[in-house]
């Protein structure tokens, strides 16, 4: 059975920051890209950082230079480092695995909550 459980989600002031995790199980981790992606009520979810099997990195414009994406294939986890946190950063965050051609899996989200 394949699980992504997240953590490290919570309320958080304008300009901190907060870390991201996501452990994997039931999959090979390794050769799985990963994913986090984000979404508010009413809206598409969308992605917000992605990291290859092999370390290749890419962001959404609204958070480059301040998030950084990255994974430990020994502990199975992805993590997602969020800096410089802004009110507009407030959604749910969910982990994401893909490996094509076979089905891609989601995490259950962690709320994200930029507030002072």
């Amino acid at each position: 059975q394949v699980q992504l459980v997240e953590s490290g989600g919570g309320l958080v002031q304008p300009g901190g920051s907060l870390r991201l995790s996501c452990a994997a199980s039931g999959i090979i981790f390794s050769a799985y890209a990963m994913a986090w992606y984000r979404q508010a009520p009413g809206k598409p979810r969308e992605l917000v950082a992605a990291i290859t099997m092999g370390g290749r990195t890419n962001f959404a414009d609204s958070v480059k230079g301040r998030f950084t994406i990255s994974r430990d294939n020994d502990k199975n986890t992805v993590y997602l480092q969020m800096n410089s946190l802004k009110p507009g950063d407030t959604d749910v965050y969910y982990c994401n695995a893909r490996l094509e051609p076979f089905p891609e899996y989601w995490g259950q989200g962690t709320q994200v909550t930029v507030s002072s």
